[in-house]
C-alpha cells in the first residue's frame, strides 16, 4: 500500500491532464505549447541543475549505465522478435518498436524524487540523459531511410541531451552556480515535473491499434515487465544496490516516451499505433511500477 501511495500523486497528475484536455475547453494549441515549454525550457533546467550540483564518480556510476543500456538493448531485441505478431508494414513496425525501449523521463524524475530525494533526481537525470542519445539513435535509425545526417541533427538539437552534457561539463569543471541563477533554475525545475505530467496525460490517445492486438500487447509486455526484469537480474551481478539499483530498475520500468509519437509523425510513421502504445504503457505502468517498487522494497 505504501508503494501504491508513492505513485498516486504523479499518476493523479497524468489523469488530471487527460481530464483537462477533454473538459477544460482550452484551445487545442495550448497542449503542444505546454509540451514544448516543458521539453525545451523547464525540463532542461531541472536536468542541468541536478547534474551541476551532484557529486559525480564515473567509476561508481559506470555499472549503472551498463545495466541501463543492456536493458534497453534487450528490449530492442525482444521487441524485434515480436515482428511476426504485428502484421504490419516495415515502417509501421519500426514506428512501434521504439515504444519497447524508449522511456518517459518526466515520470522517471518524479518517481526518483519520491524514492531518494535530490540524489534520486540527479541519478535518474544522469541515467536518462546518458540513455537518451542511444534511444534516439535506435529509434531514428529504424525509421530513417537516409539516417546518418538526419540522426546527427536529431541528437544535436535534443534539449535533454544538451542539458545533460552541459550539466556534466559544468560539474566536472568545478563550476559553482551563483545564488540568483541557482534560484532561477530551481523555480523552473519545480514547475517542470507537474507540468510535464499534465502534458503526458493530455497526450493520451485511444482507438484501434491497427495490425494485430497481440503484437501491440507484446510491446507493452516488453516495456513494462521484461525490460525491468533484465535490469533487476543484472543490477546485483554488477554490484548495484541501494539508490543505484532502485533507480536503474525504475528507469527500465518507465512507460514509453510521448516523444515517440512526435518522432513517428515527423518521419512519416504510424503515429496512431504509437499513440495507442504510449497510452497503454502509461496506464499499465500504474500497476507494473507498483509491482517493481514493491519488489525493490522487499529487497
Amino acid at each position: 500500500m505504501q508503494t501504491l501511495l508513492l505513485l498516486l500523486p504523479d499518476f493523479s497528475l497524468i489523469l488530471l491532464g487527460a481530464m483537462l484536455h477533454r473538459v477544460a475547453g482550452l484551445p487545442e494549441s495550448f497542449w503542444p505549447g505546454l509540451e514544448k515549454l516543458v521539453y525545451f525550457v523547464l525540463f532542461p533546467a531541472l536536468l542541468f541543475l541536478a547534474l551541476a550540483r551532484v557529486e559525480l564518480n564515473v567509476v561508481d556510476t559506470l555499472p549503472m549505465f551498463v545495466v541501463g543500456l543492456s536493458s534497453m538493448a534487450a528490449a530492442f531485441v525482444l521487441g524485434l522478435a515480436g515482428k511476426p505478431l504485428m502484421g504490419l508494414a516495415p515502417m509501421a513496425f519500426a514506428s512501434r518498436l521504439q515504444c519497447a525501449f524508449r522511456f518517459n523521463t518526466y515520470i522517471g524524475i518524479a518517481i526518483a524524487g519520491k524514492l531518494h530525494g535530490a540524489a534520486g533526481i540527479a541519478t535518474m537525470g544522469a541515467l536518462c540523459g546518458v540513455m537518451v542519445p542511444f534511444a534516439n539513435i535506435a529509434a531514428v535509425s529504424l525509421m530513417a531511410r537516409h539516417g546518418q545526417g538526419r540522426l546527427i541533427v536529431e541528437l544535436l538539437r535534443n534539449p535533454l541531451v544538451l542539458a545533460t552534457m552541459a550539466g556534466l561539463a559544468f560539474n566536472l569543471a568545478g563550476g559553482v552556480l551563483a545564488l540568483p541563477l541557482q534560484q532561477l533554475l530551481q523555480r523552473l525545475a519545480d514547475a517542470s515535473v507537474a507540468l510535464g505530467l499534465l502534458a503526458v496525460g493530455a497526450a493520451l490517445r485511444w482507438g484501434s491499434t491497427g495490425g494485430r492486438l497481440t503484437g501491440s500487447l507484446w510491446i507493452v509486455l516488453v516495456k513494462l515487465m521484461l525490460m525491468p526484469a533484465v535490469a533487476w537480474w543484472l543490477a546485483p551481478r554488477l554490484g548495484l544496490d541501494g539508490l543505484q539499483r532502485d533507480i536503474v530498475v525504475m528507469f527500465a520500468a518507465l512507460p514509453s516516451a510521448s516523444s515517440a509519437y512526435i518522432l513517428a509523425m515527423r518521419m512519416g510513421g504510424d503515429g496512431k499505433g504509437v499513440a495507442w502504445l504510449i497510452s497503454a504503457t502509461t496506464l499499465g505502468a500504474v500497476l507494473s511500477m507498483w509491482l517493481w517498487l514493491s519488489a525493490l522494497a522487499a529487497g
